[in-house]
């Protein structure tokens, strides 16, 4: 049994990035957040912390952290059940999330009433299971459509896509049409080096892998679909979030008839089943709302 305050400790330093805030925090010495960071580095026989500026976690520590936020959602659980809720939890609830999904209906679908503060944890969707099997995270949007260990599975639906670029960019390098050669020539809007989209909807309309696309990287969803506005590339986005562009007409949706979609799933621990079930449920609505 690890004490609270010890773990209370472990996860203000891990949250703030620093002793000093952390003592700030729970309103004790900075001596006194040290000492319970090494009594429950003597109760697990590993070092939980990296004394790094910010101060991060260790693979045992981000362990544990996770543990202590398993037991402040099964404590608040418990609370509710009895009408004695606190009015928020001990720290910010982290739920890993894409950067399509929080563009797209992530924010209105975060229940407000609960008290919650989150700490979203943005990865892609082939990826964010990984955080989940480490503890990272207490839940997670994901492309696995087969329970993660210990976990439950909820289908979130489809998250529809769309290729586009500006009246000036399609006049510009697409006059002849989209073809394996246009799309060599024509830069490309790409979230990241894990981001496959734009190379995926390329071969789908050339009907051959494009080698390699010229892109530029913009780590942003909303900034990728601004790049596009101002013609500095094509992409492939959220359908949702570009959908006014088109009816407006500041964007031109690229070969209609070839779309992608990406089948989403809510991976939730059993042990936080019932305390996420809430936000379960709102996430599934909304997101099947946008299917």
């Amino acid at each position: 049994m690890f004490d609270r305050t010890s773990l209370a400790a472990l996860s203000a330093v891990l949250d703030g990035g620093s002793f000093e805030l952390a003592a700030a925090r729970l309103n004790v010495s900075q001596s006194a957040i040290s000492q319970r960071i090494k009594k429950l580095e003597d109760q697990t026989g590993a070092i939980l912390v990296r004394r790094t500026r910010p101060a991060t976690a260790t693979e045992a520590g981000q362990r544990l952290q996770a543990h202590a936020e398993t037991l402040n959602l099964l404590e608040r659980d418990i609370a509710r059940a009895m009408g004695n809720a606190p009015d928020t939890m001990d720290r910010p609830l982290r739920i890993a999330v894409t950067a399509d999904t929080l563009a797209s209906w992530v924010l209105p679908a975060l229940p407000q009433e609960d008290r919650l503060f989150y700490d979203l944890v943005i990865d892609d969707q082939d990826h964010s299971a990984e955080l989940l099997l480490r503890g990272d995270v207490a839940a997670a949007v994901t492309s696995c459509k087969t329970a993660l260990t210990g976990c439950d599975v909820t289908p979130l639906g489809p998250l529809h896509y769309a290729a586009f670029a500006s009246p000036d960019f399609v006049s510009t390098h697409f006059s002849d049409g989209i073809t394996a050669d246009t799309l060599a020539c024509a830069p490309a809007l790409t979230f990241n080096r894990k981001d496959r989209l734009q190379l995926t909807w390329a071969a789908d309309v050339a009907g051959q892998a494009i080698a390699a696309l010229p892109t530029h990287y913009i780590p942003s969803t909303h900034g990728i679909t601004e790049a596009a506005r101002v013609g500095l590339g094509w992409a492939v986005n959220p359908l949702p979030l570009v959908q006014p562009l088109f009816d407006n007409g500041e964007l031109i949706r690229l070969r209609p008839d070839v779309s992608l979609e990406t089948q989403l799933f809510w991976q939730v621990p059993r042990q936080n089943k019932v305390a996420l079930a809430r936000l379960t449920k709102s996430l599934t609505t909304y997101a099947r709302q946008q299917a």
